[in-house]
C-alpha cells in the first residue's frame, strides 16, 4: 500500500471481531514503529504496556469512553470488543512535557495496524485512575491514550463535511461516516 492508501484506510474502528486475536509479537512489530518514530528533542520518553489477554483487555475496556458523537451508543459490544490494547505512557522521570511525541506514535502504531490488516481507534478518554489501579500502573507513568486494536468488524467511509458539520455518525447500515473538510478549505492563501 502507498502512504495515501494506509493514511485513507486507518481510521478510527470501533467494531471489532474480538474472537479473532491479534498477537503478542504483532503488538510488539507496532511498539518497534512507534520506538522509530520522531521524538521532540529525542529524549523517548514513551512507554508502552501490551494486552493480548480476555482478562487484561475486559480491565481495560472498563476504563474507557467511547465515540463521544454517538450519544446513544455506549461502545462495542460483548463480541465486537477489541482484541487487543497498547497504552502509551509518558515516562515523568525524563520529561514532564510529552508534547505530541505520542501522537507521533499512535499514527505509526495505527497505520503499521493498518499494513497488518488490522484496524484500531485512539482513545484519550479515560478513567485514569481506575486503569492505575487496576493494572497496577506506577506513578511516574502517565497514561496519554490508549489504542484499541483488532480485525475491523465495521466499514468506515470519509464523507465531505455539509454545512459546517464535522460529526460523524452510523447510518442504517451500522456503516460509520467520517465527514473530512476539503483540502481547498485548509489550503490558506496568504
Amino acid at each position: 500500500m502507498t502512504v495515501l492508501e494506509l493514511v485513507t484506510k486507518s481510521r478510527s474502528y470501533r467494531r471489532f471481531y474480538e474472537d479473532r486475536p491479534t498477537s503478542l509479537q504483532q503488538l510488539k512489530r507496532l511498539v518497534e514503529l512507534a520506538r522509530l518514530s520522531p521524538s521532540a528533542r529525542n529524549i523517548q520518553p514513551l512507554k508502552f504496556i501490551l494486552s493480548h489477554d480476555a482478562r487484561k483487555n475486559a480491565a481495560i475496556f472498563s476504563c474507557l469512553a467511547w465515540a463521544g458523537y454517538l450519544k446513544d451508543w455506549p461502545g462495542p459490544e460483548e463480541g465486537e470488543r477489541p482484541s487487543a490494547y497498547i497504552i502509551i505512557l509518558g515516562d515523568t522521570s525524563l520529561t514532564k512535557d510529552f508534547g505530541s511525541d505520542h501522537g507521533i506514535a499512535a499514527q505509526s502504531i495505527l497505520l503499521g495496524a493498518t499494513e497488518m490488516g488490522l484496524g484500531g481507534c485512539m482513545l484519550g478518554n479515560i478513567k485514569r485512575d481506575r486503569l492505575r489501579a487496576l493494572l497496577n500502573i506506577p506513578g511516574q507513568y502517565e497514561i496519554l491514550l490508549v489504542i484499541a486494536l483488532g480485525v475491523p468488524r465495521e466499514q468506515v467511509v470519509i464523507d465531505e463535511v455539509r454545512n459546517g458539520d464535522i460529526k460523524y455518525w452510523r447510518d442504517a447500515d451500522r456503516v460509520h461516516h467520517v465527514p473530512k473538510r476539503s483540502r481547498r478549505e485548509l489550503i490558506l492563501k496568504i
